[in-house]
């Protein structure tokens, strides 16, 4: 292959590579909407109410079966659909 060839098919994939990404960076960002974490759920500090589980043992749990001598700590994790 010729270099004024080769130069040219470089020049020529980079430009179509380019032309998208200079559209993506010229789209004005979306405003973004507040949200009121008051009405998200417990906040922190709030007592948790009462409750029973089943664990991974199918053994029921309630807030005072784990209730330790110091309290509880409980974590709450947003996952995956299961």
């Amino acid at each position: 292959m010729r270099p004024h060839v080769f130069w040219l098919s470089i020049t020529l994939f980079l430009g179509g590579v380019g032309a998208p990404l200079s559209a993506v960076r010229q789209a004005a960002p979306q405003p973004r909407t507040k949200i009121d974490v008051s009405k998200l759920g417990p906040q922190v500090g709030d007592r948790a109410p009462d409750f029973s589980l089943k664990d991974q043992s199918g053994n029921t749990q309630t807030l005072q079966s784990i209730m330790g001598r110091k309290g509880a700590m409980l974590v709450f994790i947003r996952s995956a659909n299961w």
